[in-house]
């Protein structure tokens, strides 16, 4: 091992010689160093997982799997951090806050730290939406489901599937859920890239409430010069990932969306990159640009604490989403491009507001457009604007209808695997979490879940 340490540090040596300071190799590293910190951290702080079992599934990713044999971690329960460090030179934290989930710390610098008594923001009275399921977990009725979600849980050859928890929810109830050992109803699991989604749905709100609309200037003072092209995207712009920016999305630890293991503040790179194509051209996936969406959210509503009640009073309580935690930034910005943790439940619950359509109980909390504007196809591609679409003539959104997800699905998605379908012609919701390694996050296995869920309750 000494001997392999001492080769990796020499050929990095070399590297770091004869490359430019965009594409350093000490950057990836250092991105995938702080990945690792924060994730342990929530998994293990949030969710409650075991640090270990995190660290094995965290490390078989793409990209990180290759340092896997010089990463290490140690974590410090009485203090909440996790410090993650590669070949001992490069190094990362993670603190934990009760009730704000884990932030990273960059140096000395102290990251902003929310001040508001999370449980005070937790309705006290019943929510909008009528309850979905009691406290025991649901078994399936008949067999097709319980096959279901055999097939779903069942060991798969590397890459491994990991599934950990799949929720089934058809006319508002729960009609079957199954979690992986250690994992229950109330277990906070994280969304990854889902919680754009939740983004969107913020969004959706404040439309509705008349502060915001998809078709203003994204108001951000940094692209209001005279003569900066920029002052012409608007807020659909962005959430359809349409704004023509520099914040391309590769995942190879050199692109912006790095940015979030590098500095403290989220959204301020983005906000500054510059137009590289013409607006409303061309698609790319953008983590960054959702982090602009989330500093328009905290801007609109008044603050970091404002953004948190916001969040809760408008969407969480309605919808009885009880276990949620939203992760800030060291500047006070929702994480909304990646970090909120919930259980499987409030996630359908989540999934249940769009398959609604924006209604709960007897209130509309998203604009009466919301949902069709949300699930129309963005340009010629499979994305929509916060979730995935089938309504589209992409090759992927034709695949995954042949492999049996419904024409008129769309769905939020995160990395590894993280699902919620919504299927309005079968009144159905579908969640799938967990941690897959396969690149597609396991699609056809997801696929087969609901095509099967699908033909179970067929009458």
């Amino acid at each position: 091992m000494r001997k392999w340490i001492a080769i990796a540090l020499a050929v990095l040596v070399a590297a770091l010689a004869g490359a430019s300071v965009h594409f350093r190799p000490d950057r990836a590293i250092r991105v995938a160093t702080g990945y690792v910190a924060h994730n342990i951290c929530s998994k293990t702080f949030v969710s409650g997982l075991d640090p270990q079992t995190v660290f094995a599934e965290v490390s078989d990713r793409a990209g990180i799997r290759r340092l896997r044999h010089v990463l290490r971690f140690t974590l410090d329960r009485s203090a909440g951090t996790v410090d993650a460090s590669t070949l001992g030179l490069f190094r990362s934290r993670a603190a934990f806050h009760e009730g704000f989930g884990c932030v990273d710390q960059y140096g000395a610098k102290q990251p902003y730290l929310l001040k508001n008594d999370v449980e005070a923001l937790k309705a006290k009275t019943p929510p909008a939406l009528p309850e979905i399921a009691g406290p025991a977990v649901v078994e399936p009725a008949d067999a097709a489901l319980k096959a279901a979600l055999d097939h779903a849980f069942e060991p798969a050859a590397p890459p491994f599937r990991r599934t950990k928890a799949v929720v089934v929810v058809h006319d508002g109830k729960v009609i079957a859920e199954r979690y992986a050992p250690g994992i229950g109803v109330d277990t906070a699991l994280l969304g990854f890239s889902m919680t754009k989604s939740v983004v969107n749905a913020l969004i959706g709100i404040l439309t509705q409430q008349g502060l915001v609309t998809p078709s203003m200037p994204a108001p951000i003072p940094e692209w209001r010069g005279a003569g900066d092209p920029r002052r012409e995207i608007e807020v659909e712009h962005l959430m359809r990932m349409t704004s023509g920016l520099d914040l391309d999305e590769t995942n190879s630890g050199f692109d912006p969306s790095s940015r979030m293991f590098l500095q403290d503040d989220t959204a301020a790179y983005a906000v500054n990159a510059k137009m590289i194509s013409p607006l409303g051209t061309r698609w790319a996936y953008s983590s960054p640009t959702t982090q602009i969406l989330a500093r328009i959210v905290r801007d609109a509503v008044g603050g970091p604490e404002q953004t948190l009640a916001f969040a809760w009073r408008e969407l969480f309580n309605p919808l009885g989403m009880r276990s949620v935690t939203l992760e800030f930034d060291g500047s006070g910005t929702l994480q909304g491009s990646t970090y909120m943790l919930a259980s499987a439940r409030d996630w359908a619950r989540f999934g249940l507001l769009y398959l609604n359509d924006g209604v709960v109980g007897d209130k509309r909390i998203l604009h009466p457009d919301w949902v069709d504007f949300c699930a129309a196809a963005t340009l010629d591609t499979d994305y929509a604007a916060g979730f995935w679409t089938n309504r589209s003539e992409h090759p992927n959104a034709r695949g995954r209808v042949r492999l049996g997800i419904p024409r008129d699905a769309f769905f939020a998605s995160g990395d590894l695997g993280q699902r919620i379908f919504i299927i309005p012609s079968q009144r159905l919701v579908v969640v799938r979490l967990g941690d897959s390694v396969d690149p597609t996050g396991d699609i056809r296995g997801a696929a087969r879940l609901v095509k099967e869920v699908i033909a179970a309750v067929q009458p």
